[in-house]
């Protein structure tokens, strides 16, 4: 796959096994920061349990449904963005996430440009879809950073935890992208 530099201090890698405790780190650095919009995070307690998830994630490489990188910032991890394929409509979905100290940097927004730049050129991709929790405002502000279109709300379109969350739904088409 692909690890490329975004900018003079960010890189992007492809996410490997050998990465686990690293990967976890970062995670349970941030679990309390991460628990507030993902649901996932109380599933990773261990270095183990990041094994199979990096496994799973290797798997869609390999079987073109996607990608999962590494956000590196003068040579430390401190985020990741997931890709996922829905190659019938030439269209794909990012999530993402970035460790607290590094958040209002713009690093995801940079790292996000460089990517989208990738999928809509290289993978040939003419849709990409962002959602971000209803609350989640700093998420929210960076598709909208990157041109993306407000869609619509996703109302009750995520379970976590205890209660709903409500998701906006953000889409940039690839003659749309600047």
């Amino acid at each position: 796959m692909f690890s490329f530099k975004v900018g003079e201090s960010i890189s992007l890698e492809l996410l490997q096994q050998h990465q686990a405790e690293e990967i976890f780190m970062l995670i349970d650095h941030n679990r309390d920061h991460l628990r507030q919009w993902l649901l996932w995070v109380d599933k990773r307690k261990s270095v183990e349990d990041m094994v199979p998830v990096i496994k799973y994630w290797l798997e869609n490489l390999a079987n073109n449904q996607g990608f999962d990188v590494a956000i590196r910032y003068k040579g430390d991890l401190i985020g990741m963005i997931g890709v996922q394929f829905d190659w019938g409509n030439r269209a794909a979905s990012i999530g993402y996430f970035i460790s607290k100290d590094s958040e209002g940097k713009g690093i995801i927004t940079i790292s996000l440009k460089s990517l989208i730049n990738e999928l809509f050129g290289r993978y040939s991709i003419n849709r990409i879809e962002i959602q971000c929790a209803a609350n989640n405002l700093k998420s929210q502000g960076i598709p909208e950073r990157l041109g993306f279109k407000k869609e619509g709300i996703k109302r009750a379109g995520q379970y976590l935890y205890d209660h709903y969350e409500d998701l906006i739904v953000y889409s940039l088409l690839k003659n749309e992208q600047s």
